[in-house]
């Protein structure tokens, strides 16, 4: 208890987030905070309403913490970390169901903004994963009073009293106006916050200059605005944590042999369902952490259920003259055992590409590596002319990996089930006389799915498409 005290006495009042770890070190509990101080010395205080605060306490043997510029950014670091870590008493977040992202539609015209579950590969903006919503909702409510945006469609919406309180544009705000607002509004999210503050300014003089003092003092509005949040609401991947915070990346780079810890790491999966609409995905973790921006997928031109020749298309693609200006991975991670190992690095020796690549048994969570990659090793088993190396199950290294593979995984899922749902759609459309491109985009667009269009009335159709062409699709539909 001495030691804690100490440690408590050290903690910063700063936004971040903590680490409770039992005498063994390993990591039992994962928080946030928007004062780690007062935060993380809450747990020892005597009187505890819940059963469960005593009992962790009671297992505490260290404290670690990682300091951030917000409570955003902590909130985006313990999601990361309590994944990758599964800690024993973070029961309630181990459900995935628990994350959230925030979603902005950059592909409709008057984009709105909404929180989901699970993002999907449909052309939508996603920033996250977060833990829980509350701040992430407060976070959006004080911007939404800077940049007010809709949260469903506009055209929707029937009461102005959301337009009179601040929160949704004037209803006669132009498409242009309205999309120059959500571009400032994704500036913030991804942690651009004081790139615009400075553009801002520059506009504001300007507009003053040219006497257009109304507008002038609209972005005032937004500049002051953003001036009082900035210390408390930033989001955005650009303030990555320190590397030497994660001791799995070291453990990594020791297991491999590799001069230091692997900065980026990339991932590959296939999903291949039966043989049709097949894909693939790229992952890339940046200093351990997702960095979506940088994440890519692949629609594969190799026929018939072919793993191994998928993998070499995407290898093939994802290393081509074409995507040059990708960034070199430090490390490539492979989902499979020694054969798509093997096959992986073929194809990447074929156009001498120099990265190390491991590959990851799903059955018994083994690492395997090449053994000509890594000279021997007293911790790997050697089989063939491969090295094998199978985890604790408590391993942090082991959670790390798994993170990667799981999200190439997910990432290849969600574009599968987006290009089957999308040709699935076009071809019960396209088979309907009279339904052309133009018509089908209206129809999917006020209908949303096929299914949706079945389930319109008449009168609904007609709206859209006129009733002579209405009455002909929902009797071709009902075939």
């Amino acid at each position: 208890m001495k030691s804690i005290k100490q440690q408590l006495q050290s903690l910063p009042t700063t936004p971040g987030v903590y680490f409770f770890k039992d005498k063994k070190g390993q990591i039992i509990y994962i928080g946030k905070a928007s004062i780690l101080k007062r935060r993380v010395s809450s747990y020892f205080a005597k009187n505890h309403k819940d059963q469960k605060t005593p009992i962790l306490v009671e297992n505490i043997a260290d404290i670690t913490w990682i300091e951030t510029v917000s409570e955003v950014d902590a909130l985006f670091l313990e999601s990361e970390f309590i994944k990758r870590h599964k800690p024993l008493y973070n029961v309630r977040e181990k459900d995935d169901k628990n994350f959230i992202f925030i979603r902005i539609t950059m592909q409709e015209d008057f984009p709105t903004v909404s929180l989901v579950r699970r993002p999907a590969d449909d052309k939508s903006r996603y920033f996250g994963p977060f833990v829980q919503s509350y701040g992430v909702r407060q976070a959006l409510r004080h911007l939404r009073k800077v940049f007010p945006y809709f949260v469903k469609d506009k055209h929707k919406y029937s009461s102005k009293l959301e337009y009179q309180i601040g929160v949704l544009p004037r209803p006669d705000i132009s498409k242009s106006d309205y999309r120059k607002q959500i571009r400032k509004l994704v500036l913030v999210l991804e942690g651009k916050s004081t790139q615009l503050i400075d553009q801002l300014q520059k506009d504001i003089g300007k507009l003053s200059k040219k006497r257009s003092y109304e507008e002038a003092a609209e972005l005032r509005n937004q500049f002051l605005a953003l001036k009082a949040l900035n210390s408390r609401v930033v989001f955005g991947g650009d303030e990555k944590i320190a590397l030497g915070v994660d001791s799995a990346l070291f453990e990594l780079a020791e297991l491999l042999g590799l001069k230091k810890a692997p900065r980026r790491i990339e991932c590959y999966d296939i999903s291949n369902f039966a043989g049709g609409d097949s894909v693939s995905s790229m992952v890339v973790f940046s200093d351990g952490l997702p960095d979506t921006k940088a994440y890519r997928h692949f629609k594969m031109r190799t026929r018939g259920p072919n793993d191994f020749a998928m993998m070499q298309e995407t290898l093939t693609r994802r290393f081509s003259e074409r995507n040059k200006a990708w960034p070199k991975p430090d490390l490539i991670i492979v989902d499979g055992g020694k054969g798509q190992l093997s096959s992986s690095k073929k194809t990447l020796d074929s156009m001498d590409v120099k990265v190390l690549t491991v590959g990851l048994a799903k059955r018994f969570e083994t690492l395997v590596i090449d053994s000509n990659d890594i000279s021997s090793s007293t911790s790997l088993r050697k089989e063939g002319g491969y090295y094998m190396y199978n985890f604790e199950a408590n391993s942090a290294l082991l959670h790390l990996l798994q993170r990667v593979r799981d999200e190439a995984h997910r990432f290849a899922i969600s574009y599968h089930t987006h290009v089957r749902n999308t040709r699935t759609k076009r071809s019960i459309l396209d088979d309907i006389d009279g339904v052309g491109p133009a018509t089908r985009k209206k129809l999917i667009r006020a209908f949303g799915s096929v299914a949706g269009i079945k389930q319109a009335s008449r009168a609904d159709i007609a709206k859209v498409v006129g009733d002579s062409r209405a009455q002909s699709i929902i009797s071709q539909l009902a075939r």
